[in-house]
């Protein structure tokens, strides 16, 4: 068993992926870009920003130098923002082991590049050999996690050996996880649920009840796997833990940002506002941006990706967005699968 590991980030669900592997007896060198939040994990063993309440195992030693951290660590665990993860990147490079296995928990997207984090990773880790990349994801709010609280994830890496490594890092008598050799699919999906969570809350605040709620998710996930497999993902992939166990805790979880994010736009408070008063990352707002941009260029079809962000972006309001959809065009309700298979009608 491993001994030493490195999680950069120090948000909610690095933090608590640090208390997963000190309970099991690992030392954990937490980086964190804050010196003050630094002396609190240190001194006073918690994050109350992030995880307001939870106690931080002893185990987890926490730094603002990276160096220190990542020195001799043959597991590294990235949880950074999207919007951070190249930068973080080529700051870990000087101090990265060569033979390190290094597994990111981001779910999203590069905003300028349209790659996938793993992709980022292939383009600022040279250096390092990329069946040694993994990622992390699933149906896991870092406050049940903190809390010991039953949860399942899925580790995905080209190579076997790699996935089964952080299985075995990672899996707990709380933490179950299971692996995939899909990449793709398992972080578009895990990128692509928040675009929807915005929408169900929009939904929510609005007042809409649970029709809205079921098609809206049931349908997103169909736009899932549509961009998922044009990328390259096996369609299988989303009835899995990534695809709609990840969609569902998100979309009806009271710890979803994303949730909260678009309840609150539902309710007609303006996107600038919403994000100040969270105060954390959502997600989806770039999700959504990066999406739009990449369906766009690739000519895929995605009405709820675009009415969401003609609701953040465009000013189009929420109640506008849904009527958009209501009213679009007729369509076949498995339009792939009657392409892919010539489904026909019995009778006409």
């Amino acid at each position: 068993m491993v001994e030493q590991v490195a999680v950069i980030g120090a948000g909610s669900f690095g933090t608590s992926l640090a208390n997963v592997l000190a309970d099991k007896g690992l030392q954990v060198d937490l980086y964190a870009r804050r010196e003050e939040l630094v002396r609190e994990i240190n001194e006073q063993h918690t994050n109350r920003h992030y995880l307001p309440e939870v106690s931080i195992h002893p185990g987890v030693r926490a730094s603002a130098n990276l160096s220190d951290v990542l020195k001799g660590k043959k597991w590294v665990l990235i949880v950074t923002p999207s919007s951070a993860f190249r930068e973080t990147l080529r700051a870990m490079r000087p101090h990265l082991d060569p033979e390190a296995s290094v597994a990111h928990g981001t779910k999203g997207f590069d905003l300028e590049t349209g790659q996938r984090m793993t992709q980022v990773m292939e383009d600022e880790l040279p250096e390092l050999d990329k069946s040694r990349f993994a990622v992390v994801s699933g149906p896991s709010h870092a406050e049940e996690v903190s809390q010991r609280i039953p949860t399942t994830v899925v580790v995905a890496s080209r190579r076997q050996s790699t996935a089964e490594g952080f299985q075995d890092l990672l899996m707990t008598s709380y933490l179950r996880v299971y692996t995939n050799p899909d990449v793709i699919g398992t972080e578009v999906g895990g990128t692509l649920k928040n675009i929807i969570a915005l929408g169900v809350g929009m939904c929510d605040g609005l007042g809409f009840g649970d029709n809205a709620k079921a098609a809206l998710m049931t349908r997103g996930l169909t736009e899932i796997s549509r961009l998922g497999v044009h990328l390259g993902a096996s369609h299988l992939t989303f009835g899995g833990l990534s695809g709609v166990g990840d969609l569902i805790a998100t979309c009806t979880s009271k710890h979803s940002r994303n949730w909260r994010a678009g309840y609150a736009l539902g309710q007609g408070k303006p996107l600038d506002e919403v994000l100040e008063q969270m105060g954390m990352v959502v997600e989806g707002v770039r999700a959504t941006k990066a999406a739009y941009q990449i369906a766009g260029e690739q000519g895929i079809d995605m009405p709820i990706t675009k009415a969401i962000y003609h609701v953040l972006f465009e000013g189009l309001s929420p109640k506008a967005a849904v009527e958009e959809l209501m009213t679009r065009r007729k369509v076949h309700e498995m339009e792939e699968v009657a392409e892919a298979v010539s489904l026909k009608w019995d009778l006409p």
